[in-house]
């Protein structure tokens, strides 16, 4: 019947009458003389009993507040391997589990320039605060963390801010991790702590260098404030305080766990503890082990052949300079002298 209006009134008068678009009309044609045909099945798709597994495991009492990054790494140093990173965001997304992450921006203006290439080269750190058992009382939190190894090398909590404190603690962290005069440099913001007179007193008699952010721009002294989120964002972290010995205790189980246990995503899923002090390469050794055993036995699930363990950066940046507006200012600066020298011949 279609076909014989189609005739008569052609098919831009059919859709008019119907009041339909054409393309909703040639795509209706369409499904009838060439219907749907299934995709065939992805013989790399875990089956359906495993992925029950998967999400069981991520979602289980140990690793529910775990990033995916975090589990698999957690599994994997016990000889454990269940799917890629990426299968474990894809199971939870079909299951309406992920979050959106966070992200910053870095800002456009004169900012300090500092590399680490070893343990003890560059240090970073700061104070925060933590809210004690009564309004308006806090105790203070004093962190000197390794860029390099995002080890913490020395902490302690007191009852308030003071360079005194910020003073001892500096030097008994340097003299524990044997410091040699020359070799360090140690970075924090502008609080005052860390612009007072006895720190830079002590700091100058150590031989160690300091280097401070710019007013405001939290994004200078990154590494101390993640740590400060790390800490923060914890599930256990209480709203409060109840005392002083309180948040030392509770402290001296993070930092623990912190150095020891935790994976951190910026050194390749591996603990402080293991690149400050050179315990990278028998880690990744038992990973590569756990990861061909796992090839060997599923090769169609690693779609780029051969598994690599990742390993911790080479270098780490507090603000690596930009290459591209260093060149574009040196080309800007040639052109200046080369006008000022031409202009003495006219």
């Amino acid at each position: 019947m279609i076909s014989e209006h189609r005739a008569s009134l052609g098919t831009l008068g059919l859709c008019k009458a119907f009041g339909m678009a054409r393309a909703t009309f040639y795509r209706a044609i369409k499904k009838v003389h060439s219907p749907h045909t299934e995709r065939p099945a992805n013989f790399r798709r875990i089956p359906d009993e495993q992925r029950q597994q998967i999400i069981a495991t991520l979602n289980s009492e140990r690793f529910c507040d775990m990033s995916p990054p975090e589990v698999f790494t957690t599994l994997l140093d016990k000889q454990i391997y269940l799917c890629s990173i990426r299968s474990m965001y894809r199971i939870l997304s079909e299951n309406h589990q992920n979050v959106q992450r966070r992200q910053s921006h870095p800002r456009n203006l004169p900012r300090p320039e500092l590399l680490a290439t070893k343990p003890n080269q560059l240090w970073s750190w700061d104070i925060t605060k933590l809210k004690g058992p009564f309004k308006w009382t806090y105790f203070y939190l004093y962190k000197i963390l390794d860029v390099f190894s995002r080890y913490v090398v020395g902490w302690m909590v007191a009852f308030k801010e003071s360079s005194a404190l910020a003073e001892a603690l500096i030097g008994d962290t340097c003299l524990k991790q044997k410091i040699v005069p020359g070799t360090l440099t140690v970075h924090a913001d502008n609080g005052p702590s860390m612009t007072s007179k006895p720190v830079a007193y002590l700091l100058i008699d150590l031989g160690v260098a300091k280097t401070h952010s710019r007013p405001h721009v939290s994004n200078d002294n990154p590494f101390s404030e993640a740590a400060f989120k790390t800490l923060k964002y914890r599930p256990d972290f209480p709203e409060m305080f109840g005392s002083l010995e309180d948040s030392r205790s509770f402290c001296q189980n993070f930092f623990r766990w912190y150095n020891h246990e935790h994976h951190h995503a910026g050194i390749a899923m591996f603990s402080p503890y293991e690149v400050h002090y050179g315990l990278v390469d028998r880690r990744a050794t038992q990973r590569k082990n756990a990861l061909d055993q796992a090839y060997r036995k599923n090769p169609e699930r690693f779609v780029k052949g051969t598994p690599v363990v990742n390993l911790p950066p080479k270098e780490v940046w507090i603000n690596k300079p930009n290459v591209k507006e260093n060149v574009k200012e040196h080309a800007q600066n040639v052109s200046l002298n080369t006008i000022n020298q031409l202009s003495h011949f006219y």
